[in-house]
C-alpha cells in the first residue's frame, strides 16, 4: 500500500509534502507531483501538510480520482526508480492522463 497524489495537486504543486517526506519519494512532473509506490514507506507524513488535500492513502482515493493510483504506477514503470527525487530533479513529462487534463484553477 502507498499514498497517492490526486487531482487537487495538478497545476498547483505546493511541495510542502516534498519537504516533509523522510524518504524523498515524491517526484515532480511539469503539472503534478508523484509518489513512487516502490519507495514510499507509508509513513503518512505528507498527507496532513498538503494545503490542497491532494494526498490520499490508496484505499481512500475518491472514486473519481482512483485512476491516479494506476497513473503513479505506470509513471514509475516508465521512468524507473531513481532512488530519490532530489537527486533526480524534475521530470520533463507527466503521465499522459495528467498531461491531457485541462488547466486547473489555482
Amino acid at each position: 500500500m502507498t499514498y497517492v497524489i490526486a487531482q487537487p495537486c495538478v497545476d498547483v504543486k505546493d511541495k510542502a509534502c516534498v519537504d516533509e517526506c523522510p524518504v524523498d519519494c515524491i517526484y515532480e512532473g511539469p503539472r503534478n507531483l508523484y509518489i513512487n509506490p516502490s519507495e514510499c514507506v507509508d509513513c503518512g507524513a505528507c498527507e496532513p501538510v498538503c494545503p490542497v488535500e491532494a494526498i490520499f492513502y490508496e484505499d481512500d482515493l475518491p472514486d473519481d480520482w482512483a485512476w491516479y493510483k494506476d497513473a503513479s504506477v505506470e509513471f514509475f514503470n516508465e521512468v524507473g526508480d531513481a532512488g530519490g527525487a532530489q537527486a533526480q530533479g524534475p521530470y520533463d513529462h507527466d503521465h499522459p492522463k495528467v498531461a491531457a487534463l485541462p488547466p486547473q484553477g489555482k
